[in-house]
Protein backbone atom coordinates (compact mmCIF):
# COMPACT_ATOMS: atom_id res chain seq x y z
CA UNK A 1 0.00 0.00 0.00
CA UNK A 2 1.78 3.15 -1.31
CA UNK A 3 1.99 6.12 1.12
CA UNK A 4 -0.29 8.40 -0.79
CA UNK A 5 -3.70 5.95 0.23
CA UNK A 6 -2.60 5.67 3.83
CA UNK A 7 -2.78 8.96 4.16
CA UNK A 8 -5.88 9.21 2.16
CA UNK A 9 -6.86 6.13 4.73
CA UNK A 10 -5.74 8.27 8.00
CA UNK A 11 -7.77 11.51 6.52
CA UNK A 12 -11.03 9.39 6.04
CA UNK A 13 -11.02 7.79 9.21
CA UNK A 14 -9.92 11.14 10.90
CA UNK A 15 -12.79 13.18 9.25
CA UNK A 16 -15.41 10.06 10.13
CA UNK A 17 -14.26 10.38 13.95
CA UNK A 18 -14.63 14.17 14.27
CA UNK A 19 -18.26 14.08 12.80
CA UNK A 20 -19.14 11.04 14.95
CA UNK A 21 -17.57 13.66 18.05
CA UNK A 22 -19.47 16.50 16.46
CA UNK A 23 -22.34 14.82 16.14
CA UNK A 24 -22.72 12.85 19.94
CA UNK A 25 -22.29 16.77 20.91
CA UNK A 26 -25.17 17.91 18.74
CA UNK A 27 -27.18 15.27 20.11
CA UNK A 28 -26.30 15.91 24.15
CA UNK A 29 -26.74 20.12 23.60
CA UNK A 30 -30.28 19.00 22.13
CA UNK A 31 -31.25 16.69 24.67
CA UNK A 32 -30.06 19.47 27.15
CA UNK A 33 -31.67 22.41 25.47
CA UNK A 34 -35.04 19.92 24.91
CA UNK A 35 -35.35 19.19 29.12
CA UNK A 36 -34.74 22.96 29.42
CA UNK A 37 -37.47 23.87 27.45
CA UNK A 38 -39.97 20.68 27.89
CA UNK A 39 -39.64 20.60 31.98
CA UNK A 40 -42.33 22.20 33.73
CA UNK A 41 -41.27 25.07 35.32
CA UNK A 42 -41.83 25.28 39.31
CA UNK A 43 -44.66 27.07 40.33
CA UNK A 44 -44.29 28.25 44.45
CA UNK A 45 -47.28 29.78 45.79
CA UNK A 46 -47.34 31.19 49.25
CA UNK A 47 -49.85 28.75 51.70
CA UNK A 48 -48.61 29.84 55.37
CA UNK A 49 -46.24 30.67 57.98
CA UNK A 50 -43.93 29.27 60.43
CA UNK A 51 -45.31 29.71 63.53
CA UNK A 52 -43.79 27.33 66.07
CA UNK A 53 -40.20 25.26 65.79
CA UNK A 54 -40.46 22.27 68.40
CA UNK A 55 -37.60 19.90 69.31
CA UNK A 56 -38.64 16.57 71.28
CA UNK A 57 -34.90 15.51 72.29
CA UNK A 58 -36.28 12.63 74.31
CA UNK A 59 -38.78 10.63 72.96
CA UNK A 60 -42.48 11.27 74.35
CA UNK A 61 -40.93 13.37 76.35
CA UNK A 62 -41.41 17.68 76.53
CA UNK A 63 -41.05 19.80 73.56
CA UNK A 64 -38.74 22.26 73.38
CA UNK A 65 -39.25 25.51 71.39
CA UNK A 66 -36.69 27.10 69.39
CA UNK A 67 -36.86 30.15 66.94
CA UNK A 68 -34.02 28.63 64.75
CA UNK A 69 -33.12 24.87 63.62
CA UNK A 70 -31.47 23.51 61.46
CA UNK A 71 -33.68 21.23 59.28
CA UNK A 72 -30.81 17.90 58.93
CA UNK A 73 -32.27 14.55 57.13
CA UNK A 74 -33.01 13.22 60.43
CA UNK A 75 -34.74 15.68 61.78
CA UNK A 76 -35.00 19.12 63.27
CA UNK A 77 -31.27 19.98 65.80
CA UNK A 78 -30.26 22.81 67.47
CA UNK A 79 -26.49 22.70 68.87
CA UNK A 80 -26.37 19.76 70.46
CA UNK A 81 -30.53 18.82 70.92
CA UNK A 82 -31.74 16.86 68.17
CA UNK A 83 -35.43 15.47 67.37
CA UNK A 84 -36.07 12.69 69.17
CA UNK A 85 -32.14 10.68 69.52
CA UNK A 86 -33.08 10.17 73.31
CA UNK A 87 -35.54 6.79 74.68
CA UNK A 88 -36.26 5.58 77.55
CA UNK A 89 -36.10 1.86 77.45
CA UNK A 90 -36.67 -1.54 79.70
CA UNK A 91 -33.75 -3.07 81.26
CA UNK A 92 -34.06 -5.28 78.17
CA UNK A 93 -34.02 -2.36 75.84
CA UNK A 94 -37.86 -2.10 74.80
CA UNK A 95 -38.46 1.20 74.28
CA UNK A 96 -40.61 2.99 76.88
CA UNK A 97 -43.12 5.72 75.70
CA UNK A 98 -46.36 8.00 77.10
CA UNK A 99 -48.67 5.18 75.69
CA UNK A 100 -47.37 3.27 79.06
CA UNK A 101 -45.92 6.01 81.10
CA UNK A 102 -47.85 9.05 79.83
CA UNK A 103 -45.88 11.49 82.71
CA UNK A 104 -42.99 11.17 80.27
CA UNK A 105 -44.67 13.93 78.57
CA UNK A 106 -44.07 16.02 81.23
CA UNK A 107 -40.37 15.46 81.40
CA UNK A 108 -37.98 17.93 79.66
CA UNK A 109 -34.46 17.27 78.06
CA UNK A 110 -31.80 19.81 77.13
CA UNK A 111 -28.45 20.48 76.80
CA UNK A 112 -26.24 22.87 77.69
CA UNK A 113 -22.09 23.31 78.00
CA UNK A 114 -21.68 19.49 76.99
CA UNK A 115 -23.93 17.98 79.85
CA UNK A 116 -27.54 17.24 79.22
CA UNK A 117 -30.34 18.11 81.47
CA UNK A 118 -33.26 16.24 82.87
CA UNK A 119 -36.09 17.97 85.09
CA UNK A 120 -39.59 16.93 85.78
CA UNK A 121 -42.47 17.39 88.45
CA UNK A 122 -41.13 17.21 92.22
CA UNK A 123 -37.51 16.27 90.92
CA UNK A 124 -34.13 18.08 90.84
CA UNK A 125 -32.56 18.59 88.11
CA UNK A 126 -29.81 16.16 86.87
CA UNK A 127 -26.89 17.20 84.82
CA UNK A 128 -24.63 14.25 83.21
CA UNK A 129 -22.15 14.23 80.52
CA UNK A 130 -23.62 14.25 76.53
CA UNK A 131 -20.43 12.32 75.49
CA UNK A 132 -19.80 8.90 77.63
CA UNK A 133 -17.83 6.70 75.74
CA UNK A 134 -17.23 4.10 78.35
CA UNK A 135 -20.81 3.29 79.09
CA UNK A 136 -21.96 0.23 77.15
CA UNK A 137 -24.43 0.51 73.99
CA UNK A 138 -27.18 -1.19 74.18
CA UNK A 139 -29.56 -3.36 72.19
CA UNK A 140 -33.21 -1.51 71.55
CA UNK A 141 -36.24 -2.32 70.57
CA UNK A 142 -38.55 0.48 69.02
CA UNK A 143 -41.67 -1.06 67.72
CA UNK A 144 -40.63 -4.13 65.41
CA UNK A 145 -36.96 -2.62 64.68
CA UNK A 146 -33.52 -3.34 66.02
CA UNK A 147 -31.45 0.15 67.20
CA UNK A 148 -28.79 0.82 69.89
CA UNK A 149 -28.29 3.31 72.07
CA UNK A 150 -25.57 4.76 74.04
CA UNK A 151 -26.34 4.19 77.81
CA UNK A 152 -26.47 6.91 79.73
CA UNK A 153 -25.52 5.79 82.84
CA UNK A 154 -26.84 4.47 86.42
CA UNK A 155 -27.17 7.96 88.08
CA UNK A 156 -29.90 8.88 85.57
CA UNK A 157 -31.73 5.19 85.57
CA UNK A 158 -32.50 5.78 88.84
CA UNK A 159 -33.38 9.05 88.78
CA UNK A 160 -36.32 8.09 85.37
CA UNK A 161 -36.64 4.96 87.81
CA UNK A 162 -37.91 7.40 90.63
CA UNK A 163 -39.66 9.72 88.78
CA UNK A 164 -41.95 6.88 87.09
CA UNK A 165 -42.65 5.31 90.42
CA UNK A 166 -39.91 2.83 91.00
CA UNK A 167 -41.78 0.05 90.50
CA UNK A 168 -39.42 -1.27 87.63
CA UNK A 169 -36.32 0.16 86.26
CA UNK A 170 -35.43 2.54 83.39
CA UNK A 171 -32.61 3.71 81.82
CA UNK A 172 -32.02 6.57 78.78
CA UNK A 173 -30.22 5.19 76.01
CA UNK A 174 -28.63 8.47 73.47
CA UNK A 175 -28.91 7.75 69.44
CA UNK A 176 -25.08 8.33 68.62
CA UNK A 177 -24.05 9.48 64.77
CA UNK A 178 -22.06 6.28 63.59
CA UNK A 179 -25.06 3.98 64.89
CA UNK A 180 -26.88 2.54 61.86
CA UNK A 181 -30.39 4.12 62.01
CA UNK A 182 -33.29 2.54 61.11
CA UNK A 183 -35.37 3.32 58.30
CA UNK A 184 -38.96 4.23 57.75
CA UNK A 185 -39.35 2.19 54.14
CA UNK A 186 -39.19 -1.45 56.39
CA UNK A 187 -42.08 -0.36 58.59
CA UNK A 188 -43.81 1.31 55.38
CA UNK A 189 -43.42 1.30 52.02
CA UNK A 190 -44.60 5.02 50.88
CA UNK A 191 -40.93 5.86 52.22
CA UNK A 192 -37.51 5.84 50.28
CA UNK A 193 -35.01 3.09 51.16
CA UNK A 194 -32.81 5.48 51.36
CA UNK A 195 -34.42 7.46 54.38
CA UNK A 196 -33.14 6.97 58.12
CA UNK A 197 -34.42 8.32 61.51
CA UNK A 198 -33.36 7.51 65.13
CA UNK A 199 -36.02 6.95 67.44
CA UNK A 200 -39.04 8.79 65.84
CA UNK A 201 -42.37 6.55 65.18
CA UNK A 202 -41.66 6.98 61.61
CA UNK A 203 -40.28 10.16 59.65
CA UNK A 204 -37.96 12.33 60.52
CA UNK A 205 -40.53 15.60 60.25
CA UNK A 206 -44.13 16.04 61.50
CA UNK A 207 -45.65 19.01 60.13
CA UNK A 208 -49.29 20.58 61.67
CA UNK A 209 -51.22 23.45 61.33
CA UNK A 210 -52.72 25.88 63.36
CA UNK A 211 -56.13 26.15 62.39
CA UNK A 212 -56.35 22.51 62.33
CA UNK A 213 -55.98 22.73 65.82
CA UNK A 214 -58.40 25.28 66.06
CA UNK A 215 -60.71 23.36 63.80
CA UNK A 216 -60.44 20.12 66.32
CA UNK A 217 -60.80 22.04 69.24
CA UNK A 218 -64.16 23.37 67.90
CA UNK A 219 -65.39 19.73 68.12
CA UNK A 220 -64.31 19.04 72.01
CA UNK A 221 -65.49 19.86 75.50
CA UNK A 222 -62.14 21.51 76.15
CA UNK A 223 -59.37 22.47 73.97
CA UNK A 224 -56.54 21.22 73.21
CA UNK A 225 -53.08 22.49 72.06
CA UNK A 226 -50.47 21.86 68.93
CA UNK A 227 -47.97 20.12 71.71
CA UNK A 228 -50.60 17.04 72.14
CA UNK A 229 -49.74 16.33 68.81
CA UNK A 230 -46.32 16.39 68.96
CA UNK A 231 -45.14 18.04 65.37
CA UNK A 232 -42.17 19.68 64.49
CA UNK A 233 -42.68 22.40 62.79
CA UNK A 234 -46.36 24.31 62.92
CA UNK A 235 -47.93 26.37 60.38
CA UNK A 236 -50.07 29.29 60.90
CA UNK A 237 -52.28 31.78 58.28
CA UNK A 238 -53.95 28.77 56.20
CA UNK A 239 -57.22 27.00 56.31
CA UNK A 240 -57.76 23.71 58.87
CA UNK A 241 -55.93 20.56 56.93
CA UNK A 242 -54.29 22.72 53.95
CA UNK A 243 -51.73 20.85 55.00
CA UNK A 244 -53.11 17.71 53.49
CA UNK A 245 -52.56 19.00 49.91
CA UNK A 246 -48.75 20.37 50.21
CA UNK A 247 -47.21 17.58 48.20
CA UNK A 248 -43.81 19.55 47.86
CA UNK A 249 -43.06 22.80 50.24
CA UNK A 250 -40.25 24.86 50.44
CA UNK A 251 -39.63 26.90 53.62
CA UNK A 252 -36.28 29.34 53.26
CA UNK A 253 -33.74 27.38 51.98
CA UNK A 254 -35.05 23.96 53.06
CA UNK A 255 -37.26 21.77 50.47
CA UNK A 256 -39.66 19.29 52.17
CA UNK A 257 -41.33 16.72 50.54
CA UNK A 258 -44.95 15.25 51.98
CA UNK A 259 -44.73 11.31 52.58
CA UNK A 260 -48.17 10.32 54.05
CA UNK A 261 -50.30 11.55 56.57
CA UNK A 262 -49.53 11.32 60.45
CA UNK A 263 -52.33 7.92 61.94
CA UNK A 264 -53.05 8.95 65.25
CA UNK A 265 -53.30 6.32 68.81
CA UNK A 266 -53.77 6.60 71.77
CA UNK A 267 -50.66 8.90 72.69
CA UNK A 268 -52.90 11.72 71.70
CA UNK A 269 -55.16 10.93 74.85
CA UNK A 270 -52.42 12.28 76.93
CA UNK A 271 -52.77 15.76 78.34
CA UNK A 272 -49.14 16.96 78.03
CA UNK A 273 -49.80 19.88 80.96
CA UNK A 274 -50.96 17.51 83.27
CA UNK A 275 -49.30 13.77 82.01
CA UNK A 276 -52.90 12.34 82.55
CA UNK A 277 -54.16 9.89 80.04
CA UNK A 278 -58.57 9.58 79.48
CA UNK A 279 -58.21 6.92 76.86
CA UNK A 280 -60.45 8.94 74.69
CA UNK A 281 -60.46 12.34 73.67
CA UNK A 282 -59.48 13.79 71.57
CA UNK A 283 -58.82 10.27 69.44
CA UNK A 284 -62.66 9.40 69.47
CA UNK A 285 -63.79 12.78 67.70
CA UNK A 286 -60.84 12.26 65.22
CA UNK A 287 -62.06 9.12 64.42
CA UNK A 288 -65.48 10.86 63.95
CA UNK A 289 -64.81 13.33 60.88
CA UNK A 290 -60.82 12.22 60.25
CA UNK A 291 -60.47 8.54 58.76
CA UNK A 292 -58.60 7.95 55.42
CA UNK A 293 -60.38 7.03 52.16
CA UNK A 294 -61.01 2.98 51.55
CA UNK A 295 -57.94 2.64 49.23
CA UNK A 296 -55.65 3.50 51.66
CA UNK A 297 -57.28 1.33 54.74
CA UNK A 298 -54.25 -1.37 54.11
CA UNK A 299 -52.24 2.08 55.14
CA UNK A 300 -53.83 3.63 57.86
CA UNK A 301 -56.21 0.80 59.35
CA UNK A 302 -58.75 2.86 61.41
CA UNK A 303 -56.64 5.18 62.66
CA UNK A 304 -57.45 8.69 62.42
CA UNK A 305 -55.55 11.29 60.13
CA UNK A 306 -53.83 14.56 61.82
CA UNK A 307 -50.68 16.02 60.67
CA UNK A 308 -48.24 15.07 57.45
CA UNK A 309 -44.79 13.13 57.42
CA UNK A 310 -42.16 14.89 55.94
CA UNK A 311 -38.72 13.66 54.32
CA UNK A 312 -36.29 16.58 53.76
CA UNK A 313 -35.41 17.09 49.82
CA UNK A 314 -32.96 19.46 50.60
CA UNK A 315 -31.25 20.44 54.00
CA UNK A 316 -31.07 24.42 55.48
CA UNK A 317 -32.23 26.53 58.23
CA UNK A 318 -35.68 27.10 59.79
CA UNK A 319 -36.93 30.45 61.20
CA UNK A 320 -40.16 31.28 63.42
CA UNK A 321 -41.51 33.66 60.47
CA UNK A 322 -40.96 31.77 57.56
CA UNK A 323 -43.21 32.04 54.69
CA UNK A 324 -44.56 28.29 53.52
CA UNK A 325 -44.67 27.82 49.80
CA UNK A 326 -46.42 24.76 48.07
CA UNK A 327 -44.23 23.84 45.12
CA UNK A 328 -46.23 22.51 41.86
CA UNK A 329 -45.19 21.75 38.62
Amino acid sequence: MDVKLLGANAFYQNKKAAFLVAGAGVVVLGLGLGYKYLRKPEKAVRVGVVSQLLIHPLKSGKAVPVALAECQRMGLKVGELQDRHWLVVTEDGYMVTGRQEPRLVLVSLTCEGGHACLNGPSMEELRFPLKRPENPVINCRVFSADIHGRDCGDEVSQWLTRYLGGEKAFRLVHFEPQMRARRPAEKESLFSKNEQVAYPDIGPVMLLSEASVKDLSGKLDKDVTVERFRPNIVIGDCEPFAEDSWEEIQIGSVRLQRVMACGRCIFTTVDPETGTINRKEPLETLRSYRLCQPTEKHIYKQAPLFGQLHTVKKTGELQVGDVVYKISR
